[in-house]
């Protein structure tokens, strides 16, 4: 296998001899834990949080495995990786997650340590995947190339993952814990729905951070506080190090469905939270977690800016080729993004085709993706939290020729930020917590929104689907939310509009009693009518939702057929 710097002048962070070390290392003990529980040495009970530490469950058909992908940068030789890997010891599919993990769904644990060897290889693993510890930081899919940055969050997130992989201190939180991590304007990360989430901005020529804590989704949805304003860069280990040590101090371990730290930040209160947290951080503040000069130019040159061309800021080109095409312009009006380097643009590439499960990509697409990468982003993409991926540096005079090689691939449906770009988690079909199916309610909403002319018409518009409360599928942040829930044997579908991303994120209200699931199609098809009566010039469906009220829509929710 060829090295990983043999990728086309790629950008991101490779792993050194002691980065190496550990992972393989850390495969070789799980091959142990699993002999030792082939065995009979290891009980079932004892082998259970072991295997999730290294992103290891048992789902309702067979176990699954999640990979990490931290912070959403995933090389090309990476991605070849993980398609022989889905074919070998899987059915030749993945799940990408809104935390930009990739799920295999049908591993033996068997052949866990194999995987975790190949991966190796590649510098790729599953630590802390899952478990009670602090799980995959995520970042925007855009950092380095959003015109909107204001600092380049990629390095932090790096020290961040360095830091928190097999902290000795936190490998058995009371709960799991999130982090995610921004340096742009608009928020691109859901930022205010994690344990803690980190805005980075510039105070006098320095980097600070705004840290939020206490956000999550779940059975208790609650938006982040803030906890401190303009935090000197150098000092975010020793306070997050500060943070966790209070949760893992009181953070409650009789009740899984109380001790995450928005539980914890709520009862305490946020000033007697601040108040413990500084307590604690006054004796880490200056010591060895103290980020120096040294250590942040080391993570951060191999975060350099790719050997971009000199380019017009506009190709001449790209007029004539919409017009002529206008299936292409329709692509690029809704996959192509700005970019901060003149000549070139981000693209998204869509996870969302018709008929196919939100997130899921084929051993084929991974092989595709890689290809387009080293031909056209300098050997790299991104997993975007809204389970899609980004190719970030694509030079505007090459769109064209990209959108016709990713459409061979099913990889270019212009649907971004429309009602068919939902987030849904796997759901009933797969998961054994879900309440009910997910990707089964997904397709039915695609195939009665399957007219592009439609979507666009309708503009920007999220909707997410969970299978339960646990909220993987972020139903309580989608403009309409859809949650499945248990009703004496049979699914039904719990509606809710208003929640949204961004900076201003906040959770949807429910707006009436669950429908059955063959009606949730429907519903919905009768939510757009109600927003396509009811809109404004130019109006959005969120600005609808604000102005008559979510009260309005609940008579989408009955039985008879509406008008």
């Amino acid at each position: 296998m060829p090295p990983l710097s043999s990728a086309p002048r790629i950008s991101m962070y490779k792993y050194n001899v002691d980065d190496l070390s550990l992972i393989q290392e850390r495969a070789a003990q799980f091959r142990e834990q699993v002999a030792r529980w082939r065995s009979g040495a290891l009980s079932n009970d004892d082998f259970r949080p072991l295997r999730l530490m290294n992103g290891l469950y048992v789902q309702r058909h067979a176990p699954m495995l999640r990979i990490a992908v931290p912070y959403g940068m995933v090389a090309g030789e990476q991605l070849r990786a993980l398609a022989r890997i889905s074919r070998r010891y899987d059915k030749g599919c993945g799940h990408f997650t809104t935390r930009h993990n990739l799920q295999l769904n049908w591993v033996r644990i068997e052949d866990v340590p194999d995987i975790l060897d190949e991966l190796a290889e590649v510098e790729m693993h599953a630590i802390q995947t899952s478990g009670n510890c602090i799980r995959n930081v995520t970042a925007d899919p855009f950092a380095g190339v959003a015109p909107d940055e204001v600092i380049d969050p990629r390095p932090l997130a790096e020290i961040l993952r360095q830091w928190s992989t097999l902290h000795p201190e936190f490998a058995y939180l009371p709960r799991k814990f999130k982090i995610a991590i921004s340096g742009s304007r608009e928020d691109r990360t859901l930022s205010w729905y994690h344990d803690v989430g980190l805005q980075l901005d510039s105070t006098q020529g320095e980097p600070t951070f705004t840290v939020r804590v206490g956000g999550g989704l779940g059975r208790t949805p609650l938006r982040a506080q803030v906890l401190k304003k303009n935090l000197p860069w150098r000092h975010i280990l020793s306070y997050l190090e500060a943070i966790v040590r209070i949760f893992n101090l009181h953070g409650r371990r009789d009740n899984p469905y109380k001790a995450r730290l928005k539980i914890l930040v709520q009862s305490l209160g946020l000033r007697e939270f601040s108040r413990q947290v500084t307590a604690e951080w006054s004796a880490l503040k200056d010591g060895p977690a103290t980020l120096t000069d040294a250590e942040y130019q080391r993570v951060a040159a191999y975060f350099t800016a790719p050997d971009y061309k000199t380019l017009p800021a506009r190709d001449e080109t790209l007029a004539a080729q919409k017009s002529a095409h206008p299936d292409f312009a329709r692509w690029f009006s809704r996959c192509v993004h700005p970019h901060k380097i003149p000549g070139y643009a981000a693209v998204t590439l869509s996870l969302k085709a018709p008929g196919q499960a939100p997130g899921d990509i084929t051993a084929a697409q991974m092989e595709a993706v890689a290809t387009l990468a080293d031909a056209y982003s300098f050997g790299e993409a991104r997993v975007a939290h809204e389970q899609n991926l980004v190719l970030a540096d694509v030079e505007q005079g090459r769109l064209f020729e990209l959108w016709q090689a990713a459409q061979t691939h099913g990889l270019a449906t212009p649907n971004i930020g429309l009602l068919t770009d939902m987030i849904c988690c796997p759901g009933g079909a797969l998961c054994d917590l879900a309440n009910a199916q997910s990707v089964v309610i997904a397709q039915a909403i695609q195939a009665r929104f399957d007219n592009l002319d439609t979507l666009f018409d309708l503009g920007e518009l999220s909707l997410n689907i969970s299978g339960c409360i646990n909220a993987c599928g972020h139903h309580h942040v989608g403009n309409i939310g859809i949650l499945g829930v248990d009703r004496q044997g049979e699914e039904y579908y719990q509606i809710t509009l208003g929640g949204r991303q961004g900076k201003d994120a906040r959770t949807g209200k429910v707006i009436g009693p669950a429908v059955a699931a063959a009606r949730v199609p429907e519903v919905v098809d009768n939510i757009i009518n109600v927003f396509v009566r009811e809109r404004r010039p130019q109006e959005r469906f969120l600005d609808t939702v604000e102005r008559i009220g979510s009260a309005s829509f609940k008579s989408c929710l009955k039985e008879e057929t509406f008008a």
